[in-house]
């Protein structure tokens, strides 16, 4: 069986890295860490953009990490249908990129969120729920400030029409449009959620629900 090539690239800033290639490599993957200066991602079944603070987040969260080296390569290949994952920042970055319609804002409370966030499954023809049951909920915790996912209503409107809405809140706790919590692509490759699976994928803590969204991206790719 084909051992999945997952590529994470890290920012300046990002600090989730480490986090997602602990799961990954548990799971039968081989990681590759991707600096964001780099562009060769010729060899990757799969890339994953970590949560954490890309270039500070300056001007706004991701709105400076879309210009880096990588990013161009990386449009181009999920153009293409390379599986991405975006988690948190890296959903923040997707969306600056025009991967993924909308945008990511202050949480509705204006407060900082860290806390365990139940969701719902809304969609399983994505990368990391095609391996769930609609309808089913996780339990993983969200870590941001400017979570809460807006769009225009033509957008939100086609994305409900094409279930193009993988994740929603169960409880709403930052204020998302129709509570989202992440989204895919018009071709389903592209993945973005605010909240944090690899934070949820220890058996050691007792959070595991994380687990099965990384097992449903790797039998994707093998």
């Amino acid at each position: 069986m084909k051992t999945p090539v997952v590529g994470i690239v890290v920012f300046p800033g990002s600090n989730c890295e480490g986090d997602v290639a602990e799961v990954l490599t548990g799971l039968g993957a081989q990681v590759s860490f991707i600096w964001h200066t780099e562009s060769d991602l010729s060899e990757l079944d799969a890339v994953i953009l970590p949560g954490g603070f890309a270039h500070g987040d300056y001007l706004r969260p991701g709105a400076i990490a879309r210009f880096s080296p990588v990013m161009s390569e990386l449009v181009s290949r999920a153009n293409r249908g390379l599986p991405v994952v975006g988690i948190c920042n890296g959903f923040q970055v997707l969306t600056e990129t025009g991967l993924l319609p909308g945008a990511l804002q202050k949480n509705a409370n204006l407060s900082f969120l860290c806390e365990e966030a139940v969701l719902e499954v809304a969609s399983v023809d994505s990368p990391l729920t095609h391996g769930l049951t609609l309808g089913t909920t996780v339990s993983l915790p969200i870590n941001h400030f400017e979570g809460n996912y807006t769009c225009d209503a033509a957008t939100l409107e086609s994305l409900q029409e094409h279930e193009r809405i993988i994740f929603r809140y169960s409880d709403n706790p930052n204020g998302s449009m129709d509570s989202i919590a992440g989204i895919c692509s018009a071709q389903r490759n592209v993945v973005g959620l605010m909240p944090h699976p690899e934070r949820a994928a220890n058996s050691i803590t007792g959070k595991t629900d994380g687990i099965s969204l990384f097992t449903s991206l790797l039998t994707l790719v093998r």
